[in-house]
């Protein structure tokens, strides 16, 4: 990890080296902050699209990767933020993968989980987000 940028008030951020332990370092750091947050109950599924996310940005990019989570108010129903920033400029496109693919399934499971997602265009790459909705 190249440095953790803040997790105070409800967000939480992280840079990355675009190496292979990124993914999972990640993985890490997102179900422990989440857990800390009491939202363990999403922590698998925030984990996983992470994981996604973060690995097409070491497939595509070469520099580091940024992972941002946004915790929803405390006691309320809301949505839990997550972003991962590359400083590749290309937006990225959902594809339909076929049987044999070895790739091209990520961004399809993040839009079939994810309450929402996009991407958007930043001063230097890009942000891939998604939402997941937080029941309290």
């Amino acid at each position: 990890m190249i440095g953790v940028i803040g997790s105070e008030g409800g967000c939480a951020e992280w840079v990355f080296p675009a190496a292979p332990d990124a993914v999972r370092t990640a993985r890490s750091l997102v179900r422990r902050t989440l857990d800390e947050w009491r939202l363990a109950h999403v922590g698998d599924i925030a984990a996983l699209l992470v994981s996604e996310l973060v690995t097409n940005a070491l497939r595509h990019a070469t520099g580091p990767i940024g992972v941002r989570l946004v915790c929803p108010r405390d006691g309320a129903d809301g949505v839990l933020l997550v972003e991962v920033s590359d400083p590749l400029p290309d937006l990225p496109r959902e594809r339909v993968a076929h049987p044999d693919d070895e790739d091209g399934r990520g961004l399809r499971l993040v839009a079939s989980v994810a309450s929402r997602w996009g991407t958007r265009p930043g001063e230097a790459g890009k942000t891939v987000w998604f939402e997941l909705a937080v029941p309290r």
